[in-house]
Order: structure tokens, then C-alpha cells, then sequence
């Protein structure tokens, strides 16, 4: 606060005598270094040249920050001291463009119309962000011009010097309603009838301008969170929180495992025979097992939390996310006929998806495939297995409310051009103005541009909460609470911070199943994708060695390698069975006094005990840099001594 205080004035920002503050250009209002690398942020993050830049974003800037002037957001929440309202609106637009880009809008439409609009939806985006809190400055701020005259903002720009107060007995939720009556103001009539042109965005924008956010879909979603972002920056909370959830959207993560996995796994058009695809009849055609294997694993890599172990579930999910194309029945699996012409033909069930969601530039796409391929007539959505329906995880978002200001019972009838600024009632950091150019930016812009830290990729470097999914069978049907250590390796979702992408396993150690599953172990605890001694972990430490959970654990790494199905064929067995065989030959774990591999353990809580079965390993640090605590809530049953042998 005291920097606040004690900082250098701009010119524009020293009041008269009797209180009042000269109006400035927006030249002026914008050229401070924590503004302008605001700006230069906005222009990365939009994408576009300069002169196409200064036409959708720096016009509507210039004329926001000469409408509001040094006019504040808030009397003594957010953003309360003079210019606030010009802060909080480069900063929100920032975030606002941050988070667009974790999304393909309109979701479900195809990949050309996703690519047509997008410049419309970013610039909506960044519109709506921008004008969300306009309406303040039209109901709950009173604006003074010099010789007595009331200032409205329908008026156009401040133009002879003014002073503020704060309207007494104001309506709290006015402000969103009161958008409407100034919006003009920032957005041209050229911007307008711009946008109106994208029926699928109109609509959306319009409630984002009335602050209905409830009801304008994954638009008002955005508008939230860069709101919620902004203030938590401002009031010295952490950012990242508001932006987290999801670090990528699904449809986004979706979208780029299937292009990774086409382009560097999937063998296409194989002219001798069977492929993984085709590209044919200006479609992509994926095998449905295999890309639903491979996707799936991708997906738990990059800890994505709840994705359907089976396939008829998963395709539904690939549906609603508009990733694939439906057939004439509106499913999602298609069946068609390939003949390579030379004596081999053959029938699958595939997937058919866009091909410019892979491949961008039509010079990237390969050749059209020389055979021919049919489509079955009367396509029915073909499943290759047939299991109890899996819950799909949600994918409405759902919507929060503005961090607004709170109601104030005070007197308002003081003008503030020209008094100390309040104290604020929650600890903030100071979001003052930095000084002259020469000078050092502020450590807090530093905090705040740090957020941006590769701004020309999307959001990938916000800390957040990742998920991995257990894959554990288990009979006990109650509902498990994450502080019931009787639920002890249940079959749920595992929420862990801080989740790092896993590395690849080395191809050596594939070919060899256990030592490849030991490698991933280890990988996965250190780097905290493998979550230990939790609720819901399928690892614990149990007489001062590591417990894994059999079968969940064995399981759980097949879904991230389903290549291990091709090998535990030829074995005749599961592909977890494999695993779990070729992990037992490596002689690494503890046998009990009667020479079993198996240990059972009793988990004991507070309203009910039941047991878990798994392997002990003899070593320890065979998985773990440092061996934690022992699980106080696990006890050893299957015998206390250990057989060397």
C-alpha cells in the first residue's frame, strides 16, 4: 500500500484544487510499462498482423481506456484505485485469449468451419471479457464534470476535466444489465456486423452482453474465469486457480492424440494389406479398436481424469466432442470394405474423421488410397465388445459466478479525484502504475506477465490438478470417501498435483514386460502420476516396503500400453495376466511363509474393515527414491515372515 502512496503521477492523475482530474487520450492512458506489455501480450495471443490487430483490438482498447479514463472497477474490492477499471480490462482480455485457446469453437462443428471462425470467436472472446464491468461506470459511479454538468457515457469520452463518487444505495447486479446502454462505445457498427455474420457465436455474445453468462455456453464460460483470474491476481490470490479445470479442454486433448497418434504411430494405406486407416474419398477411416486403444492411453498420459474404459462409452465421448463424424444413423462406428486389388480385401469397422483435424495444409495430407473402399449401406454402430454401460464424464460446463464487488453499506458521498485512496479490506498486491519507463518493471507485473510465460502456446503452463484413472476391479460396492481409509484401492479417479507428462519407456524395455512395467512404476511415483498411500492408490507402503495392488495396478499400466494386447495374444492369456507374469519373474517381490506370491492386507477404518490382495516388494528403493512411512491404515495378514527363496 505504501507504494502505492508514495508513486510518481502521471500528469493526467494529479488533480486541480478543487478536486478534479484532467481527461487524457488513450496514447497517454496506455503508455505505462505494465500496460503496454499488456497489450503486446493481447496482440500475441490474437495471432494476427498489426494492421489487422489495430482494427479488432487495439481500436476497441484505445476507445475503452478513453471512455473509462482513471475511473476505478470497484470502490474497495478489486481493482479500486485510479485507472483500475482501464487494469482490469487489459488484464482480463489477456486471460480471456489465454483460455480461448484451450477450445476448437464452435465445439461439435467440423474442423473447416472450426478454422473459418476462429478469429471471430477469439475477438469475441476478448470482447466480452472487455466490456463486462462497463456498465459501473454508467450506474454505480456519479462522474462530475468541471462547472457542475453530469457525465454520462452514452455521451462519448470524458472531454473537460471531472471528478467521481460512488452512487450511494446503488443496485448490485445493475451494472451487468447496464452494459447494453454503452457497448456502442467500444464495439463499431463494422465489429458488429462482423460478428453477426456467425449465427453459431450471435447468439452467445448477445447474453455475454446483457451478463447473462448462465445462458451463453462455453463464451460466458470464458468470460468468468478470465474475471476470476484477474481478481484473484489483483487481491494477491493465485491466478492459476481460476484458470485451472482443464488445463486442456477434452476436445482439445482429444483433437491432438488423434493427430499424434496418425501422424508418428498409424501406418495408412498399406497397399498389401491391412492398414490402421485410410485416406480415401476425402476421409480419414481409423480401425475403431486400435485408435481407441492408442487414444485412450494418450489420454492417461496426459492425466486426463475419467476416460472410459470401454469402447462404446468412449466412442459416445468422441461423438459429443465433434473429434469424429456420425454415419447416416447418427453413430458413431462405421463399416466399410477395403480390396487393395490384388487379391486381398477384407471388412472393418472404423471411425471416420476429418482429415483437416490432422492435417492442416492439404500439402501434408498422403495420396488417396489406390484400392477401393465401400461403405456398408444401413451402418449400425458396431461395438467390438459388449460390457455394462461406464459412466461418461461430464462435459458441461458448468457456470460460476462473477467475482464481483460486494455490497457496501457506507457513505458514498464523497468525491475521489482527489483524496487518499481507501484502504483495502483484503490483503492485496499492489497494482499501481509502474514508474517511468526508464525504471525496473514492478515485481508484481513480473508476477503477472509470468503467467504468460509462452505466449504463443496455448495454455499449457498453468499448475493444475490432473487425474489418473485406477482401473481397479473390486466387489465392495459402498461409495468411497477420499478421507475413508477403508476405501483403500477402489476403483475411482486419483487426484494428484503437480503431474508431469511421462516419458516415454524405453522399446528395450517393452520387450520385456516386467522390467518395462518396474521402469514405468518408478517413473510414474516420482514424477507423481502414480499416486501412493491414498484413499484410492493402488501403491502403499506396507512392513517398510511397497504393496501394489494386484490386479488394479497391472491393469492400469495395460491401458497405458495397449500394445501389450498383440503379445498377450500370442500368449493366450489377458494382457494384465501377462504383465503380472512376466513382473513375477523377475524375482523382485517377497513370498509368504507358505511360498505365495499373494499378500492380503486388511484395511481398517472407521465404519468397516475389507482386505486388499497385492505383491511386496523385497526392495523397496526398486521403486522409490525414499521409502515414505509405512500406511498406518494397512495391515500385513498373509504371514509376518518372509520366504527368501
Amino acid at each position: 500500500m505504501l507504494s502505492w502512496l508514495t508513486r510518481r503521477r502521471t500528469p493526467q492523475e494529479q488533480p486541480s484544487a478543487a478536486g478534479y482530474l484532467a481527461p487524457a487520450r488513450s496514447q497517454d492512458l496506455l503508455n505505462t510499462p505494465r500496460r503496454q506489455q499488456l497489450l503486446e501480450n493481447i496482440w500475441h495471443r490474437a495471432s494476427m498482423s498489426r494492421p489487422q490487430f489495430k482494427l479488432l483490438y487495439q481500436g476497441p482498447l484505445e476507445r475503452y481506456a478513453e471512455l473509462v479514463q482513471l475511473l476505478p472497477a470497484s470502490e474497495n474490492h478489486h481493482h479500486s484505485h485510479r485507472g483500475g477499471m482501464l487494469d482490469h480490462g487489459l488484464e482480463i482480455v489477456a486471460y480471456a485469449l489465454k483460455i480461448r485457446q484451450t477450445y476448437l469453437l464452435p465445439i461439435g462443428a467440423p474442423p473447416e468451419a472450426q478454422s473459418a471462425q476462429a478469429e471471430a470467436w477469439s475477438a469475441a472472446a476478448a470482447y466480452g471479457a472487455l466490456i463486462h464491468d462497463l456498465g459501473k461506470i454508467a450506474v454505480d459511479i456519479h462522474v462530475e464534470l468541471q462547472g457542475g454538468k453530469t457525465w454520462h457515457p452514452w455521451h462519448g469520452p470524458i472531454s473537460t476535466p471531472y471528478r467521481f463518487k460512488y452512487v450511494n444505495g446503488r443496485e448490485y447486479q445493475l451494472h451487468a444489465a447496464a452494459t447494453a446502454l454503452i457497448y456502442g462505445q467500444i464495439l463499431t457498427p463494422e465489429i458488429l456486423d462482423w460478428l453477426s455474420g456467425f449465427s453459431e457465436l450471435w447468439k452467445p455474445l448477445i447474453y455475454v452482453i446483457a451478463g447473462q453468462y448462465e445462458h451463453a455456453g462455453i463464451l460466458g464460460e470464458i468470460v468468468v474465469k478470465a474475471d476470476q483470474a484477474s481478481v484473484a491476481q489483483e487481491l494477491g490470490g493465485n491466478p492459476d486457480r481460476a484458470l485451472a479445470a482443464p488445463k486442456q479442454s477434452l476436445q482439445r486433448q482429444l483433437a491432438d492424440g488423434l493427430r499424434h497418434i496418425v501422424r508418428d504411430k498409424f501406418k495408412l494405406n498399406h497397399p498389401g494389406g491391412p492398414s490402421d486407416g485410410w485416406f480415401a474419398q476425402d476421409a480419414l477411416w481409423l480401425v475403431s479398436k486400435p485408435i481407441a486403444d492408442q487414444l485412450r492411453a494418450y489420454l492417461l498420459t496426459q492425466g486426463i481424469e475419467g476416460v472410459p474404459s470401454s469402447n462404446a462409452p468412449f466412442f459416445n465421448m468422441l461423438q459429443d466432442q465433434g473429434i469424429i463424424q456420425t454415419n447416416d444413423q447418427n453413430k458413431a462406428v462405421w463399416k466399410i470394405d477395403v480390396d487393395n486389388g490384388n487379391g486381398w480385401k477384407n471388412s472393418f469397422t472404423v471411425l471416420k474423421v476429418a482429415p483437416s483435424l490432422i492435417w492442416a495444409d492439404h500439402n501434408e495430407r498422403p495420396e488417396s488410397y489406390t484400392g477401393t473402399l465401400a461403405i456398408h449401406s444401413g451402418n449400425t454402430d458396431v461395438h467390438e465388445e459388449t460390457t455394462e454401460p461406464v459412466p461418461q464424464p461430464s462435459t458441461k460446463l458448468k457456470q460460476p459466478k462473477l467475482l464481483s464487488d460486494p455490497p457496501l453499506s457506507h457513505d458514498d458521498s464523497i468525491f475521489f479525484a482527489g483524496t487518499t485512496p481507501r484502504e483495502h479490506s483484503a490483503p492485496l498486491t499492489p497494482s499501481s502504475e509502474s514508474p517511468p519507463a526508464q525504471t525496473d518493471v514492478s515485481d508484481e507485473l513480473s508476477e503477472l506477465l509470468a503467467l504468460y510465460n509462452d505466449i504463443n502456446r496455448p495454455l499449457h503452463d498453468s499448475e493444475v490438478e490432473a487425474a489418473t484413472n485406477s482401473g481397479l476391479d473390486h466387489t465392495d460396492s459402498a461409495v468411497a470417501l477420499p478421507q475413508d481409509p477403508a476405501k483403500v484401492g477402489q476403483d475411482s479417479n486419483v487426484i494428484a498435483e503437480d503431474v508431469l507428462t511421462m516419458p516415454k519407456i524405453n522399446a528395450e524395455l517393452i520387450g520385456d514386460l516386467g522390467q518395462g512395467f518396474v521402469e514405468w512404476l518408478r517413473t510414474g511415483i516420482s514424477t507423481r502420476r502414480i499416486i501412493i498411500n491414498d484413499a484410492k492408490a493402488l501403491v502403499h507402503t506396507v512392513d517398510g516396503t511397497a504393496y501394489l495392488v494386484s490386479p488394479g495396478i497391472f491393469k492400469r499400466y495395460t491401458l497405458e500400453f495397449p500394445e501389450v494386447e498383440q503379445k498377450s495374444k500370442k500368449a493366450n492369456t489377458s494382457s494384465w495376466q501377462l504383465v503380472q507374469r512376466s513382473f513375477e519373474k523377475l524375482k523382485a517381490h517377497r513370498k509368504t511363509s507358505n511360498s505365495l506370491n499373494i499378500w492380503s492386507c486388511k484395511v481398517k477404518g472407521p465404519r468397516k474393515t475389507r482386505s486388499l490382495r497385492g505383491y511386496l516388494l523385497r526392495d523397496p528403493h526398486l521403486i522409490f527414491t525414499e521409502v515414505p512411512f509405512d500406511n498406518a491404515s494397512l495391515i500385513l495378514e498373509t504371514g509376518t515372515e518372509e520366504a527368501k527363496a
